[in-house]
């Protein structure tokens, strides 16, 4: 019985449940930000980006490092996405180039090995000290809005994080769905060699899709960055995009945003009303959990293609 008090719970007090929704709801679309990245990473290789969560932390790092340097934000942001580019080329030319139909395995150790380079090189450049983002140089909102007598409160940095996400991940689905470039990386994900041959470059593509990467990672960062601090802590909040991907399938772009809705306001209900049932802090790995039961049922997610071995 002591299970079931949260449904009634829900029930009477519907402004509390919607304060938690909403809570939820911008955790997910983050969440689905930050697994578009990976999405759109694998489709190019075929593997998981262990690096993608760092990326996040390194980006979110330059900005505010060049702030700190004496250059203005809307100086600094145009110079953190050309620090991505830098990055997202020197990957191709020195780790991707040279591992071009390599087993998956052996990209995705070295996207951990990239993942460790940039901990270390981020830690010599920033130093290991948590920075707050500059969250008032960028003009973001930090006020609140009330509704229902006070009893619900919006923060208007999560409203336009939300919307900033929603935004990107229009923009990367029509950009993946409706051009030259978005079609060439899904023949480049089905076969390296086949896009060869018909004239796609596969070294452009890695470029811009590694890219493409670290401009979702810059989004993300501030956005979470706004929300807390800037720190290396980041990158494993990065990581529940994994749960994320189980949900939703690692090559859809439907799935990372319905997954990413699902295990944020999945986790902040899960949290709130049941956390003190079972210890408290179960946010932490509650997302896992809706993941692997996910696992049992539909291995390949909510939208992910069905794969068949036939031997």
């Amino acid at each position: 019985m002591i299970f079931i008090q949260p449904f009634f719970d829900m029930v009477g007090d519907p402004v509390l449940f919607l304060q938690v929704i909403w809570e939820g709801f911008v955790t997910g679309i983050l969440y689905s930000l930050i697994a578009f990245g990976f999405v759109l990473i694998f489709k190019a290789s075929g593997v998981f980006n262990f690096a993608q969560g760092i990326m996040v932390v390194f980006a979110a790092l330059t900005l505010v490092g060049l702030h700190e340097a004496g250059v203005s934000a809307f100086v600094a942001l145009p110079a953190t996405i050309l620090v991505m580019y830098v990055l997202a080329f020197s990957v191709e030319r020195l780790v991707l180039r040279s591992l071009v139909n390599q087993p998956d395995i052996i990209l995705f150790m070295a996207t951990i090995g990239l993942t460790f380079f940039l901990i270390g090189f981020g830690e010599f450049i920033f130093g290991g000290e948590p920075k707050m983002m500059i969250t008032e140089e960028l003009l973001l909102p930090y006020d609140s809005i009330t509704f229902f007598d006070d009893m619900l409160i919006l923060q208007e940095i999560d409203i336009a994080a939300s919307i900033i996400a929603a935004l990107s991940l229009v923009f990367l689905a029509l950009f993946l769905g409706k051009t030259k470039i978005g079609i060439a990386l899904r023949a480049v994900a089905d076969d390296h060699q086949a896009a060869l041959s018909v004239g796609i470059s596969l070294n452009t593509i890695w470029v811009v899709v590694w890219f493409i990467s670290g401009v979702i990672a810059l989004i993300t960062g501030i956005m979470w960055g706004a929300k807390s601090d800037v720190s290396f802590a980041l990158s494993i909040i990065a990581l529940k995009a994994l749960p994320v991907l189980i949900l939703g399938g690692f090559t859809s772009v439907r799935g990372a945003i319905v997954g990413g809705l699902i295990i944020g306001i999945g986790e902040k209900i899960g949290e709130f009303y049941w956390g003190g049932l079972v210890g408290g802090s179960i946010e932490g790995w509650l997302a896992y959990m809706i993941a692997l039961f996910f696992l049992f049922f539909r291995p390949q997610g909510l939208f992910g293609e069905k794969i068949i071995e036939r031997v």
